[in-house]
């Protein structure tokens, strides 16, 4: 807005008027001196109003400022203590780009890939400096993968866990929207020798002291039925003519003592059982009259009750047979003279799956209701006369045929286990 716009309209003298006389009049140049007073007073006015304003700028933009420089100094300081993590850690890190550049290698990854200080560029040449293949170990782009790698060198070997992760940062950073995503991949990498050897003397120790506890196991279990074994030997010796009978009786003793082997083998050992095509049927049949010596021995009765016809099913003989040892044996102790075992066969279908069960009930003295869950727990034994291996055993075996193992029991009323077992 002029000067002359904002100085009432009373106070204009037009400038026709004062020319018409010749001369201006001194009301006309007092009009325009008042109206240049007027007109410097409101430029004054907005001069110290724009110096004000531009004093509030420069305020705030020195407080930015400073805002700014201490922010910058924070972050370097924060990235300069990042990097000082980064350099102490007790860890390897590297850190790839997108094309597989290396961004960073921190000292201690350095030296676990025996890198030296030269310079390293890419991935490539980071798997033939270090001999360790990366992009083998390389995980999926939108995960990650773990993973143990031993290294052989002059020095020895060396194991090294490694885990790898890749992360993207976020679209909006980007410009566009279709522009590729920023992939780097962080690599981590840790020593883990002193473990390695520390875990394969544990397992040396663990296999002193499983050797020592199969030590004692053998001698317990193995030296009654020797003794029994001796004598029945001398009685051969004295008596041919009940020399029959003695014999049965040694038979008795051998076959407990290679049930016993076979458990500790069975229990202690990692081999898993060949496992064929054959009939279940004859396979029962065999087991019950390898144990008919012990239970003759002990004078408890033991009947088999099987179909005629074979069932097929994928198993050992060797394993099966174990199973029916250890179970027969079981009920065979805890049955008293003149009770009776029945080892049974057939098909069922059990959750619409054809199966052959194996049932062998005894009338023994039954097992109380709260051990039943640790009947097949290595070492349990509900009398404290056995060492706890059959059960355990016939479980593991179980498990190896794709079957399952079940018991049921009352006191003093006797004891069932079935054995299911998956039929071709």
């Amino acid at each position: 807005m002029s000067n002359r716009q904002m100085l009432p309209s009373s106070h204009i003298v037009p400038i026709e008027r004062a020319a018409a006389n010749g001369l201006p009049s001194p009301a006309f140049l007092a009009d325009a001196f008042s109206e240049f007073i007027a007109a410097s007073s409101l430029l004054e006015g907005s001069y110290r109003d724009l110096q004000q304003e531009v004093a509030h700028l420069n305020a705030e933009l020195s407080q930015r400022n400073s805002a700014l420089t201490r922010s910058l100094a924070e972050n370097d300081r924060m990235r300069a203590a990042l990097q000082r993590m980064l350099d102490y850690m007790p860890c390897g890190v590297l850190v790839l780009d997108n094309n597989e550049r290396v961004v960073m290698i921190n000292p201690e990854g350095r030296r676990l890939l025996r890198l030296g200080c030269e310079k390293v560029d890419n991935l490539y040449e980071l798997s033939r400096l270090s001999q360790l293949e990366f992009a083998l170990l390389q995980g999926e782009p939108n995960g990650g993968k773990d993973g143990e790698v031993c290294i052989e060198s002059s020095e020895g070997k060396r194991w090294l866990a490694v885990r790898s992760r890749r992360l993207s940062s976020a679209p909006a950073y980007h410009s566009s929207k279709d522009s590729a995503q920023e992939l780097k991949t962080i690599w981590i990498l840790r020593d883990i020798t002193a473990e390695k050897l520390a875990e394969q003397e544990r397992e040396a120790s663990r296999r002193t002291a499983v050797l020592a506890e199969i030590s004692a196991i053998l001698a317990h279990e193995i030296r009654n039925p020797l003794a029994s074994m001796e004598l029945f030997a001398g009685l051969i010796e004295q008596d041919q003519r009940e020399s029959t009978q003695w014999i049965s009786h040694l038979r008795a003793g051998i076959r407990t003592l290679s049930g016993t082997v076979n458990n500790v083998l069975s229990l202690n050992g990692e081999c898993t059982p060949h496992l064929v095509f054959l009939d279940l049927t004859a396979c029962v049949q065999s087991g019950v009259e390898f144990v008919r010596p012990i239970a003759l021995q002990a004078g408890v009765s033991l009947t088999l009750v099987s179909p005629q016809e074979a069932i097929s099913v994928e198993g050992n003989e060797d394993a099966i047979r174990q199973i029916i040892l250890n179970i027969a044996g079981n009920a065979i102790r805890h049955t008293a003279t003149g009770g009776s075992i029945q080892v049974s066969i057939e098909k069922a279908t059990r959750n619409a799956v054809k199966c052959a069960v194996v049932e062998i009930s005894d009338t023994g003295c039954g097992i109380a209701e709260e051990f039943i869950e640790q009947l097949f727990e290595p070492g349990f034994s509900g009398s404290g006369d056995t060492p706890g291996l059959g059960l355990a055993v016939c479980k593991r075996l179980m498990t190896q045929h794709r079957g399952r193992i079940f018991v049921t029991s009352r006191v003093n009323h006797g004891t069932t286990f079935e054995l299911e077992f998956p039929t071709l």
